[in-house]
Formats: C-alpha cells, sequence, structure tokens
C-alpha cells in the first residue's frame, strides 16, 4: 500500500516538473526576406558569448507551407561552418527556431535566410548582430579555481594511501 502510494504521488508531482518551460522572447529584431517579413527573436539580450539562449523564427503568416535554410557568418567558426535548414523551435512549435544554442567568439554575426513558400523564394540577410565578451572571470581562472576541491580529494586520497600502505596490512576476518 505504502509503495502504491509513494507511486502515485510520484506520479502526480511528475507532470508539472516535466512540462516545458516557455520560450520567453526579450528582444525581436525583423528582417525581409524577399516577399516574407521575419520576426527573430532573442530569448537573452544583449547576447554574450558562450551564454546559451534560444533563437526563434517566426515569418508573416506563420510556418505552414514554407521551408527554409539558415546560415549563421561570424568569429564562431564552429556555430558558423555550415548551412542547416529551419526546423519547428522545440518548445515554441508555432515558429522556426534554435533551442539552447551558445555563441562562442564575441564580434559582429549575421543571419542569411532562405524561404520558399507559397509566395516565391527569398533571401534576406540580418546584419549586425553583436555578441559581447562572455560573462565573468577569464575562462583558465574559472578553470583552476573550480578543480581546485578536485586536487584536494586527490592530495587527500594520496595521504590516506600513504599512511595505511593497504598492501602492507594484514589480513583479518
Amino acid at each position: 500500500m505504502l509503495l502504491l502510494t509513494v507511486a502515485t504521488l510520484g506520479l502526480l508531482t511528475a507532470g508539472p516538473a516535466a512540462a516545458y518551460q516557455p520560450v520567453n522572447i526579450v528582444h525581436t529584431e525583423r528582417v525581409q526576406v524577399g516577399p516574407y517579413g521575419v520576426t527573430v527573436g532573442f530569448t537573452t539580450w544583449p547576447i554574450r558569448a558562450m551564454q546559451s539562449l534560444d533563437f526563434t523564427f517566426l515569418p508573416d503568416g506563420g510556418i505552414a507551407g514554407k521551408s527554409g535554410t539558415l546560415k549563421i557568418n561570424g568569429p564562431d567558426r564552429r556555430a558558423t561552418r555550415r548551412i542547416q535548414p529551419l526546423v519547428r523551435h522545440p518548445r515554441k512549435r508555432d515558429s522556426w527556431g534554435l533551442d539552447v544554442r551558445a555563441l562562442d567568439a564575441p564580434g559582429g554575426y549575421s543571419f542569411t535566410f532562405t524561404i520558399d513558400g507559397p509566395q516565391g523564394h527569398g533571401e534576406g540577410t540580418l546584419p549586425g548582430v553583436q555578441v559581447l565578451d562572455q560573462p565573468g572571470p577569464p575562462l583558465p581562472l574559472s578553470w583552476t579555481l573550480g578543480l581546485l576541491p578536485l586536487a584536494g580529494l586527490v592530495v587527500f586520497l594520496l595521504v590516506v594511501w600513504r599512511r595505511l600502505r593497504p598492501g602492507k596490512l594484514p589480513l583479518t576476518i
């Protein structure tokens, strides 16, 4: 009976916890992609390097009956190496988007779109999206501070190992 009660409580409380968090757009930009106007949304503004955020791309009239591609140009070579198809955002299903994406290098970026739809083919670019330096201290300093507890643990284990010498202790049963 207790197991059934715990399982029921677990299932009842798991519903809200498993729900997707909403995508809160805090800044938008407009770009004309041929005959299509597109609203580009950002969940964090200003954008900082190495900080995850969501991008949404919503053409006027919705995404039904349209397809397209996105090419990001900028100093981050990992994020800009290929043309990618525009796909539905996993948490904002009525628009295209990128979910929890980070741009790793600061500088100027541009988003180049191509869209094919009922009004024909269109191409357009959103230029001048500035990405600021990463927040917080420099990465080497952050890693050094973060690894100090691990170094302390290794030193502690070595001291304990040297004092106990487990291979030389008599076997007791």
